[in-house]
């Protein structure tokens, strides 16, 4: 190990350069909901559970959008790795169409989603609070989809930290809009649900509109013509974007959707064991959001190497990111192990959830090394711009092995919730060797170009 660090000093360091600022953005935006669930919470279980359902299923969606934007974050890698940076302003300015045209589908489908809520079996009165606040959160969109295109467009030139930057005073802003609208301060009425949207729209705007004045005013972008304005439509472009963009989306779709599904299952087990799993994949998620910062950066790296073509360091930067996903996340699996039994108590007191908590952070752990390995292989091989076969992976991985193991795990061998993990345990493992494979038969068919 400590000949791998000598030998890849530099690639090491400029892999991490990049990473860092998209680990602690990333947790930044997963406070954000911390602090709403936690503040909505304060008004009763009806606004929580109106918050939980809406959210859920907007993500759904959502999910898509952002998955599609952020291909431009690649494309302007290669683009900036082979000196063709004139046109990168033509892939941003086509991407913010992209992207706006994305968000009005997306809240084309929430506003006419939120007639239907009756069909999913909830009470009338989480009914009647969801309807409105999707309605909110889809005019927030808007914003967040403006965002996500200066974000991944500055990303994609290896500019990283204005994004965390704004993010974590975002934080910020959202918990004082939340104080003030959901609880009705300074004279403004109390809109407790509705307020909690209104304040997350409100973040946004400030996240859309900061990430946009930086990017405006800062003089190294003044090449790119970055203003809000389009000189024309070029559809070869948008083809372009939408063939990397669409099957990220999707990838994103079928991870969330399958993660989702388990919880469907679990929920048919019990409510202890729903709520060890919350748990469980809510501490997973944490460390999942520093692996994420290292997919991204190599993804960059990647591009950049591929627009120089030089496949040396295309399989350079692509087998380090690799290695220090293995890395992190197996420092993540062993404080899940050593310390299965008190990180629970963080979330509860209740001792039969935290006995079946413990054992879940057992498999997480070792899903741990499985979930950094695919995470970075989905990140480098984007950088690639190789996504069709990633997307089908990811199908299969979840939704033809994941899934129906952990089913037949859980209620046919009766191993209940442990079932279902073990089944995401192997679905994570299959995915983790074919994305690795893939990216190594990829990379060396560079050779030839």
């Amino acid at each position: 190990m400590i000949k791998f660090f000598k030998e890849n000093k530099s690639y090491i360091k400029r892999t991490l350069s990049l990473a860092y600022p998209v680990i602690i953005g990333q947790l930044g935006l997963i406070m954000m909901g911390v602090v709403d669930s936690i503040m909505v919470g304060e008004l009763g279980a009806v606004p929580l559970a109106a918050a939980s359902l809406s959210n859920s299923l907007i993500f759904l969606v959502l999910i898509i959008a952002i998955g599609n934007a952020v291909a431009v974050t690649p494309l302007i890698a290669i683009l900036v790795g082979a000196k063709r940076l004139d046109e990168c302003g033509i892939y941003f300015r086509q991407s913010l169409l992209v992207n706006l045209a994305m968000g009005l589908i997306v809240f084309i489908i929430i506003a006419i989603g939120v007639n239907y809520l009756h069909l999913l079996g909830q009470s009338f009165g989480v009914q009647s609070k969801a309807k409105s606040y999707m309605l909110i959160i889809g005019i927030s969109i808007f914003p967040l989809m403006i965002y996500q295109t200066y974000k991944q467009f500055i990303e994609g030139l290896s500019i990283m930290r204005p994004a965390m930057i704004i993010t974590l005073v975002a934080n910020l802003i959202n918990v004082f809009a939340n104080w003030i609208l959901i609880f009705g301060k300074f004279g403004f009425p109390r809109l407790e649900l509705d307020g909690a949207g209104w304040a997350t729209f409100l973040s946004r705007l400030f996240m859309a509109i900061s990430l946009m004045m930086f990017v405006m005013r800062n003089k190294r972008f003044k090449i790119y013509d970055v203003s809000f304005h389009f000189r024309s439509i070029n559809l070869p472009v948008i083809k372009k974007i939408l063939s990397v963009g669409l099957p990220s989306g999707f990838q994103y779709f079928f991870e969330v959707g399958a993660f989702s599904f388990a919880v469907i299952m679990i929920g048919w087990i019990g409510a202890n064991e729903l709520a060890a799993h919350q748990i469980a994949i809510s501490l997973a998620s944490i460390s999942f959001m520093g692996v994420l910062g290292i997919s991204q950066a190599g993804g960059i790296l990647v591009g950049n190497a591929l627009g120089e073509q030089n496949v040396h360091l295309v399989r350079k930067n692509g087998f380090t990111a690799i290695i220090l996903g293995m890395m992190w996340m197996s420092v993540s699996g062993l404080i899940f192990i050593i310390f299965r039994n008190i990180l629970p108590y963080i979330y509860i007191r209740d001792e039969l959830v935290i006995q079946i908590a413990s054992q879940l952070l057992v498999i997480a752990a070792l899903f741990q090394l499985s979930d950094g390995i695919q995470a970075v292989g989905i990140g480098i091989l984007r950088g690639l711009t190789d996504v069709k076969g990633p997307t089908l992976i990811t199908f299969i991985a979840y939704w033809v092995i994941s899934l129906p193991v952990g089913y037949l795990l859980a209620f046919k061998f009766g191993l209940g919730v442990i079932g279902v993990w073990i089944g995401l345990l192997i679905g994570l493992s299959c995915s983790a060797i074919m994305l690795t494979l893939r990216f190594n038969y990829k990379s060396k068919r560079l050779i030839s170009f």
